[in-house]
């Protein structure tokens, strides 16, 4: 019987123990992505797309 009551005094010591704490919350920061532009405008691709054409009608 004291084992029992053993161990039901050492659960409720751990679930009070594990309810919380006095540290603060964890915030994650949110990621923040750069804008990005490349020098080529979008150009780059149709280029290369008329150069293969020009290549394969050769």
């Amino acid at each position: 019987m004291k084992k029992i009551v053993l161990a039901a005094a050492f659960a409720v010591a751990a679930s009070s123990a594990f309810a919380g704490g006095l540290s603060d919350p964890i915030i994650e920061e949110p990621v923040i992505e750069a804008a990005t532009s490349s020098s080529a405008g979008g150009i780059l691709v149709p280029l290369l797309f008329l150069v293969i054409v020009a290549a394969a009608a050769s």
